[in-house]
């Protein structure tokens, strides 16, 4: 009897750790599927537009908190929808690049079909919820999903090195869904936080083709240091990094401390950009870049939070 009481405890034990293995398993596959750190990056944004239109329009967070409920869930989705058809659309590249490898569209953790459906699904339920925000809101989203779904993925990166520019758009509306739920677009603020987003991406981006030079080219994809190599990439990060200087003064009604505080951080990644132009690792320099263009970010939008607390 106890043999009996035993081996079914095992048995248990053993199913328990498979569904876990497996529970963990799926969690990675749709964390790769919808590229977490991308998503987080993307979405944060819309937040970040938000809180500041209830600060510069004298608003409560407790009279909106149902509609940055909404919002948030909404831009998620329609984001993850975009993310999903990107996969799906770029399976063939992604089984030629090896930081893509363990996709599960590539390893067939997810069928093709699963994942163009969930693209589609996440993307319909996405605007359903945006709309029971502002029309301008929905729009923006549109544009958004649209730009990186068509003229990015479908059109533009196989062909043009003008993709990262072209996909850049879609990064540049997320703050301004954010703040059009609260209030109309046209109003420096939510203008300045998309250019500051239009233009990150392009050194963001450069220096993610960078590093992995080999693995674009191998799939063939128009990236700028494929085409056109790394002194003229390097020569382009630096000068997208000198078009950020101006805009933290656009934003001189967040406070001198986030002025002087974003100043110093463009500063601190112009003289790592221009490092770049001597180093003779490239690779390294690069790793570098990306590193600093991530927390730029985060850090920049974070504050702009903080200081409108």
């Amino acid at each position: 009897m106890r043999e009996t009481v035993t081996t079914a405890l095992e048995r248990n034990e053993k199913a328990y750790q498979v569904n876990e293995r497996t529970f963990k398993s799926m969690i990675q596959d749709l964390t790769s599927l919808l590229k977490g750190l991308v998503l987080v990056v993307n979405v944060m944004p819309v937040l970040t537009g938000f809180w500041l239109a209830l600060y510069f329009t004298n608003a409560s967070i407790l009279e909106y908190w149902d509609v940055l409920l909404i919002t948030m869930i909404g831009s998620t989705l329609v984001i993850a929808g975009a993310l999903a058809l990107n996969n799906w659309y770029e399976v063939d590249l992604d089984r030629e690049m090896e930081r893509t490898k363990n996709r599960p569209t590539v390893t067939g953790n997810f069928s093709m079909n699963a994942v163009l459906t969930m693209g589609i699904i996440f993307t319909i339920a996405g605007f359903a919820f945006l709309l029971f925000t502002t029309v301008e809101a929905v729009v923006y989203a549109f544009i958004g999903w649209f730009t990186y779904v068509v003229l990015y993925t479908i059109w533009s990166k196989r062909k043009y090195t003008l993709n990262t520019m072209i996909g850049a758009v879609s990064g540049a509306v997320t703050p301004l869904m954010g703040w059009t739920v609260i209030a109309p677009g046209y109003h420096i603020v939510p203008i300045t936080l998309a250019l500051i987003i239009f233009i990150w991406q392009m050194p963001h981006t450069f220096a993610i083709a960078m590093r992995r030079y080999d693995d674009y080219k191998r799939a063939g994809v128009a990236m700028l240091p494929v085409v056109h190599g790394f002194e003229v990439t390097k020569r382009q990060i630096v000068v997208y990094i000198l078009c950020l200087f101006p805009l933290p003064f656009f934003l001189g009604s967040l406070g001198t401390t986030f002025v002087v505080i974003a100043t110093v951080m463009n500063i601190i990644w112009m003289v790592t950009g221009i490092r770049g132009l001597f180093m003779k690792n490239d690779i390294k320099w690069a790793n570098q870049m990306f590193i600093y263009s991530v927390n730029y970010l985060l850090i920049l939008f974070l504050l702009m939070m903080a200081v409108a607390w």
